[in-house]
């Protein structure tokens, strides 16, 4: 996808903004998609291992160099443990909020701070790089739609449309195209799990999660 500097986390929180409004997609939990992002990144650099559902830090010292990735696999290794779909909601306003700061500094987005109700401090968030959420959106369309074989398709490329899928981003596809695009998303999915069994069991898990996150109440 263009630009290669974006994290996975990232990647999905600019592709949940609807670049015609200029604001974030309501239709989801934004929160648990960039959650479910870095953990599968962590999971695809080795840094999160499985241990029978169980996510688990690899070591207590290694790091990213990515202060996103960092600041999760911190709180995963200060925590107890969880299962892979435990973590998709548990504290996902913190890795959020990480991932938006982390944008607005490299340009992304514009932090507008402002007071709520006249009184309590907050900050809005404007997209500044139309252009780049546009190209993301145009590469995720092409990979949901083909013609490009599923082993040609980078396996974090897959994960993105994927998780995207399950979360039911409408920015990127409808509920209606989520079914017709069943096959190739079942083939997108097993791509994304080419790393390994680690990332194939954390993505199934994660996949399943933001589905869940995803439905109406009371489906």
């Amino acid at each position: 996808m263009p630009d290669g500097s974006l994290s996975l986390p990232a990647r999905l929180y600019l592709l949940a903004w609807d670049t015609t409004r200029n604001e974030l997609t309501d239709t989801i939990h934004v929160d648990h998609l960039v959650r479910a992002g870095a953990l599968t990144e962590l999971a695809r650099r080795g840094l999160l291992l499985d241990d029978d559902g169980i996510a688990t830090p690899a070591d207590l010292d290694s790091d990213t160099g990515d202060a996103v990735l960092d600041g999760l696999l911190e709180l995963v290794r200060e925590s107890r443990p969880h299962h892979w779909h435990s973590w998709v909601p548990l504290h996902a306003r913190v890795t959020l909020d990480a991932v938006r700061e982390q944008l607005a500094a490299d340009g992304y987005l514009r932090a507008e701070k402002r007071r709520a109700l006249g009184v309590f401090p907050t900050v809005e968030y404007a997209l500044e790089r139309v252009a780049v959420v546009d190209a993301l959106r145009a590469e995720a369309r092409r990979i949901l739609e083909g013609p490009v074989p599923p082993a040609d398709v980078s396996d974090r490329d897959a994960a993105v449309v994927t998780l995207a899928a399950a979360a039911e981003l409408r920015t990127l596809l409808s509920r209606d195209e989520r079914g017709r695009y069943k096959d190739r998303l079942a083939e997108l999915a097993e791509r994304s799990g080419a790393a390994g069994p680690v990332t194939r069991k954390a993505g199934e898990e994660l996949r399943a999660a933001l589905t869940r996150a995803a439905a109406p109440a009371g489906a």
